[in-house]
């Protein structure tokens, strides 16, 4: 008996010092139907998603190096974002965002009124199965709806910890308070936090002329072109903070090289992932090929 009980507690053991060099992990779960609904209310003054462009791509890689400051010692599963199509069949704007890296795309339905359908029931699904399995120990939840209680309750049952991030609201609050009352922690992100990523629809160019739409192999070549400027300025210190980030830019160097390629381009680049992401790749493609 006591053998038994010394191989029962040297198995203990073993499974605590496994789960301690368990690295944290954490993921991102947006409702993206409360983004495009509360920032554009905050920034471009309307809910209506055919009045104002949100960079989806801009956004979603400021939310992932906001993560990574916040969970500083946990790595990154992916970012889920959940909005509705008709029919559940992609749009071209959810097809471009499918396709980012460490993104996966999650879609309910929409009704004839546009009102998502079945997004709740699928964010409480993925929080409870990766809760479950010891795929994540933190949420970032980025919602408002207070049907995503039972979302936040069922993960926080199997020992994952849920944190509720919002936008600012220009009056009063835009979550429920009883999803305020269930997370482990709440924060709210401002005016200036998503004022790079929403724009007005009205015109193409940054000066009010009919520009033509650059293409990617240009839009690649500013890319590198500020890139070396970067560089020149900053010098190698600080491209190898740089690097261990790949793909991924820190928010304030991605948005400094969104400005200095508008300037460039004299073209406005918010709402074009495509060329967005041509700008990111000639970006690093010159700072790879150096180094």
């Amino acid at each position: 008996m006591l053998a038994r009980l010394d191989l029962t507690n040297e198995l203990l053991l073993r499974m605590v010092a496994e789960v301690a060099k368990t690295p944290a992990t954490h993921a991102i779960f947006v409702d993206a139907g409360y983004v495009y609904a509360a920032a554009g209310r905050l920034v471009a003054g309307t809910e209506d998603r055919r009045a104002f462009d949100l960079d989806a791509e801009g956004l979603i890689e400021a939310l992932i190096d906001k993560a990574r400051t916040i969970f500083a010692d946990s790595r990154l599963l992916r970012v889920y974002w959940y909005d509705g199509a008709r029919r559940r069949i992609h749009t071209g704007e959810q097809q471009s965002i499918a396709e980012l890296p460490d993104v996966k795309v999650r879609l309910g339905n929409l009704n004839a009124n546009n009102q998502q359908k079945g997004v709740d029931s699928l964010i409480r699904s993925d929080l409870e199965s990766l809760a479950r399995h010891r795929a994540i120990s933190d949420a970032a939840l980025i919602g408002g709806d207070e049907d995503l209680v039972s979302a936040v309750e069922a993960a926080q049952g199997y020992g994952a910890r849920v944190h509720l991030w919002g936008v600012e609201a220009p009056e009063g609050r835009n979550q429920a308070e009883p999803l305020l009352w269930e997370v482990d922690s709440q924060r709210v992100f401002d005016l200036e936090f998503f004022k790079p990523y929403v724009s007005r629809r009205t015109v193409a160019s940054l000066d009010g002329r009919d520009t033509p739409r650059p293409t990617r192999e240009n839009v690649r070549f500013v890319g590198a072109q500020i890139a070396a400027k970067w560089l020149s300025s900053r010098g190698p210190e600080a491209l190898g903070e740089l690097l261990p980030g790949h793909p991924y830019l820190p928010g304030s160097v991605d948005q400094d090289l969104l400005v200095e390629a508008e300037g460039l381009l004299q073209y406005s680049l918010r709402g074009q992932s495509d060329l967005r992401r041509a700008l990111r790749d000639g970006f690093w493609d010159h700072l790879r090929t150096l180094y």
